[in-house]
């Protein structure tokens, strides 16, 4: 007989080469419609947040009432996490004036806080502890602000430092090769490297989906928003029916 422990995690994906392959493509996703509905629907950030924040909202409920694992529900749950929190980010640093670095600052603080109270409120941030509704709430939350953070975070690397999308792409996917290396042949927790992990692949996402639909002139191929969305969209529905989505185990 399973625990209810066990039947709790089954709505949490084993993390595998398919988990991290779905997440990239899930936060490029986010960049790219994202911006199609704040710039191209020229809906704008703030009404864009709000649109994206209660689909959000909706898909975590729904997330957290299942009664088990559904990888489509999953999976819609990150990209509705990352496209609130590019239009969030984008709102931070650009209509409210933060600046790239004072929004990465801000949401770096959150991300802290949100690990923080976490692992003080149940002893550990291990997604192979998430087993109750309140673990699941700051497994999202903290997901969230991962989000927003790796928007505003490659925006920064990508103008304000000036390494523009491939230079900032290939800084953040050599640190993503960094803590692969690390997971493999160091000692680190994996319960910190997958967080590292997790926050790295968002400004990759990020920075990726601004080449993909960003003018020429500013670096980018100029492509639309929308069949980009819809192309990362086909990509990602193929591959969880690929890539068998098994839940993850609760750690013994």
């Amino acid at each position: 007989m399973k625990t209810s422990i066990e039947h709790t995690l089954a709505k949490v994906p084993e993390v595998t080469l398919g988990f991290w392959l779905i997440k990239i493509a899930a936060t490029t996703l986010g960049e790219t419609g994202g911006d199609a509905a704040s710039m191209s629907m020229h809906l704008g950030y703030l009404v864009s947040t709000g649109i994206f924040a209660a689909i959000f909202l909706a898909c975590v409920i729904a997330q957290i009432k299942a009664k088990g694992f559904h990888p489509f529900l999953y999976w819609t749950t990150i990209i509705a996490t990352t496209t609130v929190g590019t239009t969030l980010a984008d709102f931070a640093d650009r209509s409210l004036g933060i600046g790239y670095a004072g929004g990465s600052s801000l949401l770096l603080a959150l991300l802290l806080g949100s690990l923080l109270v976490w692992h003080r409120t149940l002893g550990s941030v291990s997604v192979s502890t998430v087993s109750s509704p309140k673990a699941e709430a700051f497994y999202w939350l903290t997901i969230m602000f991962s989000q927003t953070l790796g928007t505003a975070l490659g925006d920064w690397t990508a103008d304000t430092m000036g390494l523009g999308y491939t230079g900032a792409a290939i800084v953040f996917g050599g640190l993503l090769a960094l803590t692969m290396a690390a997971y493999f042949w160091s000692s680190v927790s994996p319960t910190l490297l997958f967080w590292a992990a997790f926050i790295l692949t968002r400004p990759l996402g990020a920075v990726v989906g601004d080449f993909l639909d960003k003018p020429l002139s500013s670096g980018g191929l100029a492509l639309s928003r929308y069949s980009a969305s819809a192309a990362l969209f086909a990509f990602i529905l193929t591959s969880v029916l690929v890539f068998r989505q098994r839940p993850a185990q609760a750690s013994h």
